[in-house]
């Protein structure tokens, strides 16, 4: 079997299960406004890395609203539209020429595709909290989300036997994909502090458990309408992840404003 080149190489997608951990960023920017006692809306903006920092995952644009609907009940709704660095890599079966001939085996790669494209994604929500021994805040959201991914053509693929790109189309079909996400978080909330300490555990179930986000973080009121965050976040994946994510270390920072 041919060498892929170095640089094309690199980019090859972690397999599922020989994959080491990644690490990447993640920058937010957000914008909240209170339009009454009950109701708020808000806009984010969000960059993610990959690669150890050195390849841009995604960007994204999303629109929420939120209505109070009691003291410990919160519902949400938004709309994200996403913009992904996709990377696709087949592999030979059983049935291909090249393996019924000799010149390939069974799990070799294939063909590698590099390419950008959007994603469509719908959420409402349900956020319970309430405050228990002091100072300790829990809520637990329960998120269901659609994400629809239009049909992608692609102009050639990385061909990895002939070492080179093969020259001909390929379409990757739409598909639509719901997913139900289950946060339970803890946080220091004391009334009077500038800084809230919090950790957090994530549940993406589509069926089954495709992976799992764990997070630590803090938010620092640094003014009266001013937030900055930071976080760590470990993500593990399970299964079949239509955000195509490795098991992956990130690093985050954001900042919010409120008027």
């Amino acid at each position: 079997m041919r060498a892929l080149p170095v640089g094309l190489f690199a980019l090859l997608p972690l397999s599922a299960s020989a994959q080491s951990d990644d690490f990447g960023l993640n920058l937010s920017l957000e914008a909240q406004k209170k339009l009454s006692k009950d109701w708020s809306a808000s806009f984010e903006t969000e960059l993610r890395t990959r690669n150890n920092t050195k390849t841009v995952d995604r960007w994204s644009f999303g629109l929420g609203v939120d209505y109070k609907v009691a003291k410990w009940l919160k519902a949400s709704a938004g709309y994200t539209y996403l913009y992904d660095h996709n990377q696709r890599t087949s592999y030979f079966d059983a049935t291909d020429d090249e393996v019924l001939d000799g010149d390939a085996e069974v799990g070799d790669a294939k063909k590698y595709a590099d390419y950008w494209g959007s994603r469509h994604r719908f959420n409402v929500s349900l956020t319970f909290d309430k405050k228990l021994f002091g100072d300790f805040r829990f809520s637990l959201r329960e998120r269901w989300q659609y994400t629809y991914r239009p049909e992608q053509t692609v102009d050639q693929r990385w061909s990895i036997l002939d070492n080179a790109y093969d020259g001909k189309q390929k379409v990757y079909g739409g598909r639509g994909k719901n997913v139900l996400r289950s946060r339970l978080q803890v946080e220091y909330d004391k009334k009077g502090l500038a800084v809230t300490p919090y950790a957090n555990v994530e549940l993406f179930n589509a069926w089954n458990i495709e992976k799992v986000r764990y997070h630590i973080g803090l938010d620092w009121k640094v003014a009266k309408k001013h937030t900055l965050g930071i976080f760590y976040r470990y993500q593990h994946v399970y299964g079949d992840d239509d955000d195509l994510e490795p098991n992956i270390h990130m690093l985050g920072l954001g900042y919010k404003f409120k008027f």
